[in-house]
């Protein structure tokens, strides 16, 4: 059962991104994980949270030229992303948020 977060949600969320680094690269840690093991809908989900609480669809769109109501899809429930635009996205994110992921096995 998906529910619906509410604004007070995201922007309690965004409030903390903004002000609490760690909060950051973690909501961006795990979303990039769940990706990676396979819970696309959930990695999604906190993919689109996270540009909420930073840097936002209007900038990110202007970063990796592509229609801002594209990546919205994108990242949405019923979103569909082919690997280089989810990759483009993340590593302009990390560019732009100060956060840099690595994967180790």
């Amino acid at each position: 059962m998906n529910m619906a977060l509410t604004r007070k949600f995201k922007e309690t969320v965004r409030a903390r991104a903004q002000h609490d680094p760690e909060f950051r690269k973690a909501l961006l840690v795990e979303a990039v994980e769940l990706l990676l093991e396979g819970d696309v809908e959930t990695g999604k989900a906190l993919l689109r949270n996270y540009v909420n609480a930073t840097i936002g669809f209007e900038e990110l769109a202007k970063e990796v030229n592509f229609p801002s109501k594209s990546l919205m899809r994108m990242l949405s429930a019923k979103g569909n992303p082919r690997a280089d635009n989810l990759f483009s996205v993340i590593s302009h994110l990390q560019k732009a948020t100060g956060v840099h992921l690595a994967v180790g096995a």
